[in-house]
């Protein structure tokens, strides 16, 4: 830990000294950062679940420095997780370096040192990025080359080991992708709104054979041992076509990988090839805005070390085309993307009703519909009572959907202003959740949501919104109440009050107070409360959190 605390501090102060270097010492260096620092200071709570252990208080503090000059960039960030936050993993916790990375950019040339983050089109092969909200930081640690050759072409190229937490995979990931803007090329394309983009992408995975893993498999006459020849190599790859004329846009992108067993659930080492298809078009111009998309993901799950579980071990991105909530009980039940396999459909229209119309009123107003479905592909096992190990798994036919459910939602959604004052947001949202499927049991769950959020400016200084919310179902813990009401006075200061019920099986309040703090680049926030056990979610990525209460403490500052 201290060797490499001290290369990251090395690899920061060479840059800077190279940077007050540069062409008769003019260009100078910026420097950035930042810090945050989120405490929880845990009470029991038997009702809701929440047990203290030994730690009297818990938090996730991070500290960022990047230093910037005309060709050098460096940086580096600590972090302090050695009493992390509920619900992370076990290998989360830790202290110490283990971003840094030092950048030379020159001309069409940009070579980086150390951590890095990069994604390959829409992350179908690769996707590395950090999520702070789900423990989330997967860098590659290595290097990596962007070179732009001639006008309209990119190339990179990378190698390097994936993060997991405290520690690196043993397996070697590499990979080169190259992007055509095909409008620089051919004149008056641009000239007439029409943009044509071409992408190809390629990702080696190096993992040594585990020879030993074994696993025991019982069949009618006995129990037998098998030990699996796991491939050392792992190839994938991905093509893409990104066309925009004028106000519309059309995506397609295709990526496959080759055989890579691996310990997932349903189908566990099996040696079947992973494929994902996806279908995006979109329409947008003033007070109007179309979206339509399909994506069919089959044995998709790419993981840097094939033995190990988690949110953190995963080498790409399966987007969950399903949309992101913010509001409270519109998150209860959120969907997270399954690597094994699913048919996803997304469709959204949004429409703004113009001023001085019959449904417009004196200030517009604003309407969005979006719909969401998750299927299950279709599955023929070829080995008998489903002991596919070793296996290529199963067959299963394209356009043929599978058996199960996993999500549905249809929600509308409704924005008006009546005064200069006072906007009111209005939402219904129908809602299907297959809890055996993202959670392992609790049946199909379906909810009907209604949420009202209004704000209402009182003068330059006091704003107040609030909301209201209730989720019913006859299904889980039944149905919930959630109320919030929100105080502004700038510039300084914000009051949160907030009461999430269950007035179904549990009975139980979830209450949250808050008082938020702004000023210049700081932002201090307190609190007390409960938090329900439940998952927190972010593009279909998924971490379960405990139930906790106690006294919250926040702070962020950026420079």
């Amino acid at each position: 830990m201290r060797k490499t605390l001290f290369t990251a501090l090395l690899l920061a102060t060479s840059a800077l000294n190279a940077a007050a270097q540069n062409e008769n010492g003019n260009n100078g260096i910026t420097v950035t950062g930042s810090i945050q620092s989120d405490i929880l200071i845990p009470q029991n709570d038997e009702k809701i679940g929440a047990v203290k252990d030994d730690d009297w208080a818990k938090t996730n503090t991070y500290a960022e420095v990047n230093a910037m000059s005309k060709h050098l960039d460096a940086g580096v960030r600590f972090e302090y997780l050695d009493h992390p936050l509920p619900g992370y993993e076990p290998g989360f916790k830790g202290w110490g370096v283990r971003h840094y990375y030092l950048k030379l950019h020159y001309d069409k040339i940009d070579l980086t040192a150390g951590s890095f983050y990069e994604q390959f089109g829409s992350g179908f092969i690769l996707r590395t990025y950090e999520e702070r909200s789900l423990g989330i930081d997967n860098a590659l640690v290595g290097g990596r080359l962007v070179v732009k050759p001639v006008e309209g072409v990119t190339v990179k190229a990378l190698s390097g080991k994936q993060r997991r937490y405290w520690h690196y995979s043993d397996s070697w990931i590499s990979g080169a992708d190259m992007e055509l803007n095909i409008d620089r090329w051919v004149k008056g394309m641009a000239e007439h709104g029409t943009y044509l983009t071409l992408g190809a992408s390629w990702v080696n995975k190096y993992e040594k054979n585990h020879n030993d893993i074994t696993t025991l498999v019982t069949e009618d006459d006995g129990v037998y041992k098998y030990t699996l020849n796991t491939p050392e190599y792992v190839n994938a790859f991905d093509v893409r076509a990104n066309l925009q004329v004028g106000d519309f846009n059309i995506l397609g992108e295709y990526a496959w990988k080759t055989d890579d067993p691996s310990f997932d659930k349903n189908y566990p080492y099996i040696y079947r090839k992973g494929s994902v298809a996806m279908l995006s078009t979109s329409y947008s111009k003033s007070g109007m805005s179309i979206l339509l998309q399909a994506k069919r993901s089959d044995n998709m799950s790419f993981r840097s070390s094939r033995t190990v579980s988690g949110t953190s071990s995963f080498i790409n991105h399966l987007p969950a085309f399903t949309m992101d909530q913010t509001y409270a009980l519109a998150a209860l039940y959120p969907y997270s993307t399954q690597p094994n396999g699913e048919w996803a459909y997304q469709a959204e229209i949004g429409y703004r009703f113009k001023r001085h119309t019959l449904l417009g009123g004196k200030y517009g107003t604003d309407l969005k519909v979006n719909f969401s479905h998750v299927h299950a592909i279709d599955r023929n096992d070829h080995a008998a009572q489903g002991n596919t190990i070793g296996t290529d798994g199963y067959g299963s036919a394209f356009w043929k959907w599978g058996k199960e459910k996993y999500y549905q939602d249809i929600n509308v959604q409704l924005s008006k202003r009546f005064s200069r004052a006072f906007l009111l947001n209005l939402m219904y949202m129908n809602q299907y959740y297959n809890k055996t499927v993202v959670e392992g049991e609790g049946g199909m769950i379906h909810s009907n949501i209604y949420i009202a959020d209004g704000k209402y400016r009182f003068n330059k200084t006091f704003t107040l919104r609030g909301e209201v919310q209730y989720l019913h179902t006859k299904q889980d813990e039944g149905d919930w109440v959630y109320g919030l009401l929100e105080l502004s006075v700038l510039p300084h200061f914000m009051f949160t009050i907030s009461d999430m019920y269950n007035s179904g099986e549990t009975d139980i309040h979830y209450y949250q107070g808050l008082v938020t703090f702004n000023t210049g680049s700081h932002r201090l926030q307190a609190g007390y409360g409960r938090t329900r056990a439940g998952f927190n979610c972010s593009g279909g990525v998924c971490r379960y959190v405990p139930a906790s209460k106690g006294f919250t403490l926040s702070y962020n500052y950026n420079f």
